[in-house]
């Protein structure tokens, strides 16, 4: 089963890059970056390209 991803996700201190979906999203910004640990804002997400 194929998860959809809405989002891209590039953390701005470790330089992790991934795609996540509305919920991963969501954890992220409230949990920090699952690498590093550093805070995430809304504002390091771009919207993912429709496939």
């Amino acid at each position: 089963m194929a998860t959809r991803s809405d989002f891209v996700f590039a953390c701005p201190e470790c330089g992790e890059s991934m795609a996540v979906n509305a919920s991963m999203r969501a954890a992220l910004v409230e949990s920090g970056c699952v690498v590093c640990g550093a805070s995430v804002p809304s504002s390091v997400f771009s919207s993912a390209a429709a496939n």
